[in-house]
């Protein structure tokens, strides 16, 4: 019943069941419980993109922040921020050889085991922000997203991540931890590598209709289409942001998105985990008088509506501030402003919304 509420609310009703998901700020914590992710991307030739997405998790509120990047972009990654852990374990093909000519272990197998160390420590991991498109550095990221969906961990997967997702559809097929969130020209290479044919929607209920399809033939997994307004979606549900942004399209604001989505996935861990912080377990929306629970599934499009709303905010307050001047990072000093204005003023947390 409840696949047929969630898209009934408004904006405002959908961050207001988001805010549940947020843990409060504790003297009883530790560090770690509040979020810890890793984003996996970064070669020689981008090594902004995993910066900005590990960024603007910390930002937002994650605890730690990893990245785990091609070996030769870790010396320019590790000098933007010693706020971030910054993993040089992966190789590309002239890395690979570079490095074994000194004896240093360039197998996949040994990568492997090294990034393994740092995933099975992490609430979440994002694939792709500057990944590249270097074939051995592509199959090193394809057996790492498969360790993923052996341990059951959430995943984001944008840029090259969703390259590595066209050219293999059913490497993530049927895995519904996992959130795609691709623009509207990579989302028509998801719907190629799936043979559905190019489309121009009529109207918002058929765009919304052709989204949810996509996702069916994806396994019912999450998608986030980036766009005028962000449209949100499963197979069965969908949601639209309309929260303004700004009007300059830099390079680096998806980047931030995927850092943003992965803390409020670290926060949903949190929010499920038994005893973290006391609060109600079950979200629901009451319809008629009945209360009808959230699934764990409904959570990522909360996720995902909560980073959005706040990347676009962020996004809006940038370019108010700095115009055709604007760069990503200037997107990044707004995260803590808009999370302020969307979550922590108003009204406490609802775990329960009517129609």
């Amino acid at each position: 019943m409840n696949k047929h509420l969630l898209h009934r609310l408004s904006p405002a009703q959908i961050l207001g069941l988001t805010r549940n998901l947020i843990p409060p700020l504790s003297d009883s914590f530790y560090k770690g419980q509040a979020g810890r992710i890793v984003v996996v991307g970064g070669c020689e030739d981008y090594t902004g993109a995993p910066y900005f997405a590990a960024l603007a998790s910390t930002l937002l509120g994650a605890d730690m922040s990893h990245i785990i990047c091609e070996r030769n972009a870790a010396t320019a990654i590790k000098s933007y921020s010693p706020n971030l852990m910054v993993h040089p374990y992966l190789f590309d093909s002239a890395s690979q050889k570079q490095y074994a000519a000194y004896g240093v272990p360039t197998d996949q197998e040994s990568v492997i085991q090294k990034v393994l160390s740092v995933i099975d420590r992490v609430h979440v991991v994002v694939v792709g922000p500057g990944l590249g498109r270097d074939k051995v550095l592509l199959e090193t990221t394809a057996r790492i997203i498969q360790e993923v969906i052996k341990r059951s961990k959430p995943i984001v997967i944008d840029a090259d991540g969703l390259f590595l997702i066209q050219q293999n559809p059913d490497l993530i097929k049927g895995y519904q931890n996992a959130i795609l969130t691709p623009n509207v020209i990579e989302l028509q290479r998801l719907r190629d590598a799936v043979d559905l044919p190019p489309y121009i929607a009529k109207d918002n209920v058929d765009h919304i209709l052709e989204l949810q399809k996509l996702s069916e033939l994806y396994g019912d997994i999450t998608i986030l289409e980036k766009g005028k307004s962000d449209f949100i979606s499963n197979a069965t549900t969908t949601v639209e942001n309309p929260t303004v942004g700004g009007l300059k399209r830099v390079s680096g604001q998806g980047d931030t998105l995927s850092g943003t989505i992965s803390t409020f996935l670290a926060w949903k861990v949190a929010f499920e985990s038994e005893g973290l912080w006391p609060h109600k377990q079950q979200l629901t929306i009451t319809n008629q008088g009945v209360p009808i629970p959230l699934t764990s599934k409904d959570l990522f499009l909360l996720a995902a509506f909560g980073a959005s709303a706040i990347t676009r905010l962020s996004s809006h307050k940038a370019f108010k501030a700095h115009g055709r001047a604007l760069v990503t990072s200037q997107i990044s000093d707004f995260i803590g402003e808009s999370f302020h204005e969307l979550f922590e003023t108003g009204d406490k947390p609802n775990p329960n919304v009517s129609l």
